[in-house]
């Protein structure tokens, strides 16, 4: 069975997103954008974490309350470098998450990816796990970083982006069918060098203001 696809179709999110499209948003707004996005994203890929319930005093009476239930514990991996514009608004949700990094680069002419850094928490095994990258494009940074991140053995593990193309959603989950996949939108489809359409352009050089 494919786990499923899921659009936030927030109306911030999507508020959020139409600027973060358009050509003449500097780089210090993109980034604010991202990583607010990032954050309201987080809401809705946490909805199903488990809950305790624990007595506590409030300053008029005891109660029974939720509580997010201990050993539920997550490894936010972001896929460098584009990645670190989502996690940084996810960890302002998530303070106690312990962060992971994969490095990888796309061969401009094979679109293949090669891994160049990896480095991952050594309780990962005891944690569940969110990937973010803010595109799937043709998927193949996504795939690889799923299989890598699979040989440490995590509890579980969720995909989260900002965009999507059909062709990166298609190649993913025929890889990794067992990996949820959230994103703000579903694009058109891929141009001729591997860019979504209509996109909003390279992230990490509009989050870093590269060329």
């Amino acid at each position: 069975m494919t786990a499923q696809v899921t659009v936030v179709n927030h109306s911030l999110v999507q508020h959020k997103l139409t600027l973060m499209r358009q050509a003449d948003t500097s780089t210090a707004k993109f980034r604010q954008l991202l990583r607010e996005v990032g954050m309201l994203l987080a809401y809705e890929v946490t909805r199903d974490l488990p809950l305790k319930y624990e007595k506590i005093h409030t300053p008029l009476t005891p109660m029974v309350a939720p509580m997010l239930a201990p050993d539920k514990k997550m490894v936010i991996v972001s896929i460098l470098r584009a990645g670190q514009g989502l996690l940084d608004g996810i960890l302002e949700l998530i303070p106690s998450a312990r962060v992971g990094h994969i490095g990888l680069y796309r061969d401009p002419a094979t679109h293949v990816a090669i891994e160049y850094y990896c480095k991952l928490p050594q309780d990962i095994h005891q944690r569940d796990v969110l990937v973010v990258d803010p595109m799937l494009a043709t998927g193949n940074s996504s795939v690889a970083s799923i299989y890598r991140i699979k040989e440490a053995n995590p509890m579980s593990m969720k995909f989260l982006c900002l965009l999507a193309a059909p062709e990166g959603i298609k190649n993913f989950q025929e890889h990794h069918p067992d990996v949820a996949i959230y994103t703000a939108a579903i694009d058109d489809k891929l141009d001729q060098y591997g860019y979504i359409v209509p996109g909003l352009g390279d992230v990490g050089d509009r989050l870093y203001g590269t060329k």
